[in-house]
């Protein structure tokens, strides 16, 4: 199949493009903030009755979440797989030295965005002497609404596609757009996987699925830590399988190429943080939210 005639622009106000990319954050943010609240407002599924956060402190942890998400993602893309950015602050033109900053121009990180919104919960957590566990726990089945809407929009771009394959399903991620864009098609003519796809499915709706069923089911929100370990599992796991079938980061080490991708190394120590948190809430009697 061709990829089709997508334009990543929904629509511009004046000079200013409105993209599927900015949506698709907007989105995640603004229904996880609406799925959180949910969480939140059902004391029932906390112990002992009692939620973690009021709405007020939710709507705080939101706006830090958001800062994790857009800063851990940019600085993450640069560390994992663009070093040369941060050495463009020390040399090079002026225009080049701020595009570590420019997130307009593509390159964001799962990985590093989720450092970033660890990060932002740990403060948020000890600043509002809230147990830890239990705001990561509020947060983690909210995740995979972005995760989706994400990578439709990277589907949307044209973006990291998959590996070449003869799938009936496969897509030659190349049209005409792209063409004039680059001057070429950075993904060939030949048909690839559409990993976005999978991630898309993977990733964002049967994790949902998963710990929407953990947390409405089977209350493990009444064990500190489990969701969220159930979550970077989760991740880390079809991570690292869909790694497979996307196309081999470029900048690996000769050695590595081909061999293991930089998302399968970030999501081993994901894997291990997360079976660690499901052993230890699971050999815990459940507790309550408070610190």
């Amino acid at each position: 199949m061709t990829f089709p005639e997508f334009d990543p622009v929904w629509f511009s106000i004046g000079p200013f493009p409105v993209r599927w990319y900015a949506l698709a954050y907007i989105a995640g943010l603004g229904l996880g903030w609406w799925y959180a609240s949910r969480l939140a407002r059902n004391t029932s599924l906390w112990l002992p009755g009692r939620s973690p956060v009021t709405q007020t402190q939710l709507d705080d942890l939101v706006l830090w979440i958001a800062l994790g998400v857009i800063g851990g993602g940019r600085l993450g893309y640069a560390l994992f797989y663009k070093p040369s950015l941060y050495a463009q602050l020390f040399t090079g033109e002026a225009w080049s030295k701020l595009e570590l900053f420019r997130m307009w121009d593509g390159g964001m990180s799962f990985h590093g965005g989720l450092i970033g919104v660890t990060l932002a919960i740990i403060w948020f957590a000890r600043h509002q002497k809230i147990r830890l566990l239990s705001v990561g726990d509020l947060v983690a089945p909210v995740v995979p609404i972005g995760l989706f809407f994400g990578r439709m929009a990277n589907f949307i771009n044209g973006e990291l596609w998959g590996r070449t394959t003869d799938v009936p399903w496969a897509i030659r991620f190349c049209n005409e757009r792209i063409f004039n864009t680059y001057g070429f098609c950075p993904a060939g003519d030949l048909p690839r996987h559409p990993s976005q796809l999978y991630e898309a499915g993977l990733e964002g709706v049967l994790l949902f699925l998963i710990l929407a069923f953990a947390v409405w089911k089977v209350r493990l929100l009444a064990k500190p830590g489990y969701v969220t370990g159930l979550f970077l599992l989760g991740y880390g796991l079809s991570r690292a399988v869909l790694e497979t079938v996307r196309e081999p980061d470029a900048h690996m080490p000769g050695a590595l190429q081909g061999v293991v991708t930089m998302g399968m190394l970030l999501s081993i120590p994901m894997m291990l943080l997360g079976a660690w948190l499901i052993w230890r809430a699971w050999s815990r009697p459940p507790v309550g939210p408070a610190s």
